[in-house]
């Protein structure tokens, strides 16, 4: 088994993805119960630009990697889960399209509205940190309400199942065991390196470093510094996650990530065995790509 590298994925619509050392494999359940599985090969910028490899550099290249490859992944799935044909599949632009409008989604809800909140609150209390803490707690209740209330939809239901089952298949692999559906069985849909994980270490980052920031005067400037810090938060919230992926990380690291652990509560569920397979296909795509 290869140690030096962490894999990982995620899930998406009626399967999983998988992202190696030298590919992605993407694994999807068509509507005739078939699996079709596509395995792309991937780089990375840190590979070309050592410099980009540095820490905190390297979180923000990994992210941004990490939300194009997801975003295509995604739509692949849809593509297949829908038994759509090529002339139907989505189109370059339209994922493009599709990321820029996640995007708007998240600033408006993670960085406009807390902001907003925290301006009226600044009319009443003038002390900069509190107001700053302010913001960020209610930042954090709007992720976490997101959640709830995403996870109750029936459709994404079925995806946390995947993501459940991406989680077993990890860590059946990283256990040193044989990829098969009963080996997985037994296995937790927790797993510390996770990007449900790693979004609540970014909004609890977020507090801890804007609560730092000076008081700005108007909400334009309120979002200016918060956008304009995003790199750094999360380049530090992938340090943590990434320490909190060792196998025995530091006392400190486990404490910070064990809300991220819950929370997965709502965002993994456990699977049956045909999307256990699903995953387990997808997984061994990748590392058959690495010759691991």
């Amino acid at each position: 088994m290869n140690k030096e590298f962490s894999y990982g994925g995620q899930a998406v619509i009626e399967g999983v993805m998988m992202r190696g050392r030298q590919s992605m494999a993407i694994a999807v359940r068509r509507p005739d119960s078939s699996i079709i599985v596509e395995n792309k090969p991937v780089g990375t910028l840190t590979a070309r630009y050592p410099v980009l490899g540095l820490p905190i550099i390297r979180g923000v290249v990994a992210f941004i990697e990490t939300l194009i490859i997801g975003f295509s992944a995604l739509m692949f799935s849809a593509d297949q889960a829908a038994g759509m044909d090529e002339e139907e599949q989505l189109k370059p632009w339209e994922l493009a399209l599709t990321l820029l409008v996640a995007f708007a989604l998240f600033v408006g809800l993670f960085i406009v509205l807390p902001n907003v909140v925290a301006i009226q609150i600044q009319k009443l209390i003038h002390n900069r940190v509190l107001v700053n803490l302010t913001e960020g707690i209610f930042r954090i209740a709007i992720f976490i309400a997101y959640i709830v209330a995403v996870s109750r939809l029936e459709d994404i239901q079925r995806v946390f199942q995947y993501h459940g089952a991406e989680h077993k298949v990890i860590h059946t692999f990283e256990a040193g065991q044989e990829l098969s559906v009963e080996n997985t069985k037994p296995y937790t849909i927790l797993h510390p390196r996770c990007g449900t994980a790693f979004l609540l270490i970014v909004m609890v980052t977020m507090v801890l470093v804007y609560s730092l920031l000076l008081r700005p005067n108007t909400l334009a400037m309120r979002i200016l510094s918060r956008l304009a810090l995003l790199p750094v938060v999360t380049g530090i919230s992938y340090e943590v996650i990434k320490l909190a992926g060792r196998s025995n990380p530091p006392k400190f690291i486990q404490w910070i990530i064990a809300p991220g652990l819950w929370l997965q509560k709502l965002t993994c569920q456990e699977p049956d065995e045909d999307q256990i397979e699903v995953a387990i296909t997808a997984l061994s795509s990748v590392l058959e790509a690495d010759g691991a």
